[in-house]
């Protein structure tokens, strides 16, 4: 798989900033969102987002590039479909921080938005980040500790 070169990453020591240059723009989080939610053809892609042709595209190229999506024949061998990797499922958590933020944030009291719900219907409970003993986790309490990295 194509990686960039260390001189094209942002901040080369930042795990955030290496993966904001991977998904961090809005197009490439929300195919990875609707294909978790079972798109998988370009025209459900595009008819989910609202995405223009081109720009759509580039993303499922660049999230196939990454290794976060994979083409394989569909099901009826007419055409391609785009599937989440493992990679590409390990965003889940990064995905469902950014909707819980969201609903706490992003809407007005009472106003409707839509739920994640797990199998059984039942509305997904918020996550909290904990350290080892249970302890919650913030802001306030963590600190980044840098390495020894290029800079």
């Amino acid at each position: 798989m194509p990686r960039p070169s260390a001189d094209a990453w942002t901040d080369p020591d930042c795990p955030v900033a290496r993966t904001l240059d991977l998904v961090g723009d809005r197009w490439s989080l929300l195919v990875v969102r609707d294909a978790m939610d079972g798109a998988r053809s370009f025209t459900e892609f595009q008819r989910r987002t609202g995405i223009a042709r081109n720009i759509l595209s580039d993303r499922l190229r660049k999230l196939g590039a990454h290794g976060l999506l994979t083409r394989r024949t569909a099901p009826t061998g007419r055409r391609l479909e785009y599937v989440l990797t493992d990679r590409g499922r390990d965003l889940f958590p990064v995905l469902l921080a950014l909707r819980q933020w969201g609903e706490r944030n992003a809407f007005e009291p009472g106003e409707p938005h839509s739920t994640l719900v797990d199998e059984r219907g039942v509305r997904v409970p918020d996550v909290a980040p904990t350290g080892t003993d249970g302890t919650p986790l913030t802001a306030d309490s963590t600190q980044v500790r840098k390495t020894g990295g290029s800079r």
